[in-house]
């Protein structure tokens, strides 16, 4: 082969042959004795049999936090959906399948990648400003390019691209000075490694790399690289979720994701998993916990589940066009107003908003991101305490004109449709109402309660289009006052 790089992801061992092989005995040292592996069995039913004011402690900040930032980045951003001229159907972290590229030929991106205009101080300053409680970017998606500084692989940003820096390491650091939450995504399917190969009688050219199929006796070799890199991303920076993705190829099993969880927690025992560490997710929809499956929460993808996940833990990831990597060609973007009512929407259901952006080569997030997250960022900033913290609606059904979030004392009524009449109705009223007013400016409102009905008298127009909040304070707890 003439190119700069050899195919496999191992091949780092020619520039630090002693640290690869540190690195690997570092992760698979916990299975050394028998001894050993009872006390990591013992140790996995401890985590996946935690209590539950043990769980709810751990899961706190992210049941309070509602609203985070997902971001997409790597060097398929370098085509940005145009390959040899053409535009790729498809989203554009997939182009590597979607156009069927040769491992020789992907390898031509990471020289062309080199993001000078990365600024990790503004991408926090921008999910801050957007009311964005944590975030969560991409170290290695399916084509196995690592965002940071990998001692198992050279197929890295350090060493595979002009860059030469690690900005996994920047990000991280200017999450924690603006006490913004830094979390990662990490691919479980990874066409890059030569342990696995393409499923050569799939019926589609995209099917043949969403399959990915293991080569007979390397698993164990492939679980013990993801181990390897799993560990140096928890150890060099300490990131407060693992959001796992690829869980789906045939040789990844439950157990699988059980022994993976437990291996995590291990090691750090505050941390958060999502389902797609195992086999718990159901297609795009999200989680059932009915089995015992691995992980925290659940995954809904580009959705919002009708009635939420009740009784479950849920973050609905979503995009602001139609991809996820960023993709040159894709101007269908959603609206502010859009993405404001998602928040809520989600939020009146019990769950998070994941919502992704999908940087340029150069290291920029597309100006139509940043002008829509300062929107939202208006928005949360006078009604935030309408989403953070709170929990779902306590009413059975979704109300006509909007949605409904609460706390201990108080009900959010998020107004998407103003009423021509000047009243807002709700039926089901279980406690009494002491005082009707607006989030915006703290106007008192006329309320009207008889039994279980109410009527508040309005402002003749909507102070905010998108959605006015209206705030009851109530007797007792409203989750469990509403008639359901």
């Amino acid at each position: 082969m003439n190119s700069p790089f050899p195919a496999s992801s191992t091949g780092r061992a020619r520039l630090r042959p002693l640290a690869v092989l540190l690195a690997v005995f570092a992760a698979g040292a916990v299975a050394v004795s028998a001894p050993a592996r009872a006390q990591n069995a013992d140790r996995a039913r401890d985590f996946l049999s935690e209590s539950r004011p043990q769980r709810d402690s751990r899961m706190k900040w992210w049941r309070d936090a509602r609203f985070g930032m997902f971001i997409h980045w790597g060097v398929y951003s370098v085509p940005a959906g145009v390959y040899q001229g053409k535009a790729v159907p498809g989203i554009g972290e997939w182009i590597q399948a979607n156009a069927a590229i040769p491992a020789e030929e992907y390898q031509k991106f990471p020289p062309q990648f080199n993001p000078v205009e990365f600024n990790a101080k503004e991408w926090v300053r921008i999910a801050k400003d957007a009311g964005m409680k944590y975030i969560v970017i991409t170290s290695k998606h399916h084509d196995g390019f690592a965002l940071f500084d990998s001692k198992a692989t050279y197929w890295d940003i350090v060493d595979a691209t002009p860059y030469g820096r690690d900005v996994l390491q920047a990000l991280s650091r200017e999450c924690k000075k603006a006490g913004i939450k830094f979390c990662v995504y990490y691919s479980i399917l990874d066409w890059r490694h030569s342990a696995q190969r393409r499923d050569l009688q799939s019926q589609s050219g995209v099917g043949s790399y969403a399959s990915n199929l293991m080569k007979e006796g390397r698993k164990a070799e492939y679980v013990e690289f993801m181990k390897t890199q799993l560990r140096e991303l928890l150890e060099n920076y300490d990131p407060a979720v693992l959001w796992f993705d690829g869980e789906w190829v045939n040789w990844w099993t439950e157990a699988d994701g059980k022994n993976l969880y437990s291996y995590l927690r291990s090691l750090k025992p505050d941390l958060i998993v999502n389902n797609r560490i195992g086999k718990g997710r159901k297609g795009m929809e999200g989680l059932s916990k009915e089995g015992g499956y691995a992980g925290d929460f659940g995954t809904p993808e580009q959705q919002i589940p009708p009635t939420g996940l009740p009784g479950v833990d849920w973050e609905s990831c979503m995009t602001m066009n139609d991809t996820w990597g960023f993709k040159s060609d894709d101007q269908n973007w959603k609206s502010s107003t859009t993405l404001i009512r998602n928040l809520v929407d989600i939020a009146s259901k019990g769950g998070n908003f994941l919502l992704n952006v999908g940087p340029t080569a150069q290291g920029k997030i597309p100006a139509p991101s940043v002008e829509r997250l300062a929107d939202v960022g208006r928005w949360t900033k006078v009604n935030g305490e309408a989403i953070y913290g709170t929990h779902a609606s306590p009413f059975a059904q979704q109300l006509p004109w909007g949605r409904v979030t609460s706390r201990k004392g108080k009900l959010y009524l998020h107004v998407f449709d103003w009423p021509k009449d000047g009243k807002l109705t709700i039926s089901g009223m279980g406690s009494r109402v002491k005082k009707a007013y607006l989030l915006a400016d703290h106007s008192r409102l006329t309320a009207s309660q008889t039994g279980q009905d109410l009527s508040i008298t309005l402002p003749a127009a909507a102070p905010d289009p998108a959605v006015t909040v209206i705030v009851l304070d109530v007797d007792g707890d409203p989750s469990a006052s509403a008639s359901r």
